[in-house]
């Protein structure tokens, strides 16, 4: 029987790219994580670890404000993109070509640690998560970015079809689609792990409350600019932020 594995990207990186960076409502995910996190981005010069980085946007945006970045991805070409956007801004930064869980064995603490979209990819995603938040200083912030199992339960009932089945059956994680993730967690056990570790929640924001719930009709006929004030009114309000299709959290760590 085979292990399983956390995924890699090297074969995907297009449509990756494509599919999530390349769209309005990457860019919104972008917009509200950035929002969550520029009371870090101005203090003074932090030590960061963005691990599992994709194209290093976030890690990017701290650096060009001063901060210390060290990166790691286990797909090479999705660290090759980083270093590439790292030198094409003229900054500095340390790359490891290594998983998170592996690589935090031999890192330091630091200030921030960074985990986003990676969750979820992983083979066994909270012991991941355990020992990656141990990297975080006491006094620092880890900003955990996960894709929200609440959301693929609901959007797929709300589908019908073989999907309930599967759904009942808990079959259905990691099927079909490429992008779709294997390992979706739930906001209210991963905040329940958060905390039993000594985090305190300090943000916490739904990403997309309501824009992956329309049908490609009703995206049809209506005003994106209308959809996306609603999606900004409700995505940091209790119930919905936990139905967003990601839940973003920013934790400080106050004990060991």
């Amino acid at each position: 029987m085979s292990l399983k594995k956390d995924r890699n990207f090297d074969s995907l990186i297009d449509k990756f790219e494509r599919r999530i960076y390349a769209t309005a409502k990457g860019d919104w995910r972008l917009k509200l994580v950035k929002e969550d996190l520029e009371f870090l981005r101005q203090k003074n010069r932090l030590n960061i670890w963005d691990a599992g980085c994709g194209f290093a946007q976030i890690g990017l945006w701290f650096a060009e404000r001063g901060h210390q970045l060290t990166l790691c991805d286990v797909s090479k070409k999705m660290l090759w993109r980083a270093k590439e956007n790292f030198a094409r801004a003229g900054l500095q930064a340390e790359f490891h070509h290594r998983s998170a869980q592996l690589l935090a064995a031999e890192l330091l603490d630091f200030d921030l640690v960074m985990l986003h979209a990676v969750l979820e990819w992983l083979a066994d995603p909270l012991t991941s998560l355990r020992t990656i938040m141990q990297r975080v200083k006491v006094g620092g912030y880890l900003s955990l970015l996960f894709y929200n199992r609440n959301a693929m339960v609901y959007s797929n009932t709300l589908k019908g079809g073989w999907r309930l089945k599967n759904l009942l059956n808990d079959s259905y994680m990691g099927q079909g689609n490429k992008l779709t993730p294997p390992n979706p967690q739930y906001p209210h056990e991963v905040i329940a792990l958060l905390e039993q570790a000594g985090f305190e929640i300090q943000r916490h924001t739904g990403i997309r409350v309501f824009h992956d719930y329309l049908t490609p009709e009703a995206l049809d006929h209506s005003d994106r600019n209308e959809l996306f004030d609603l999606e900004y009114r409700y995505c940091r309000l209790p119930t919905y932020r936990d139905m967003g299709r990601y839940v973003h959290l920013v934790c400080r760590r106050l004990k060991a």
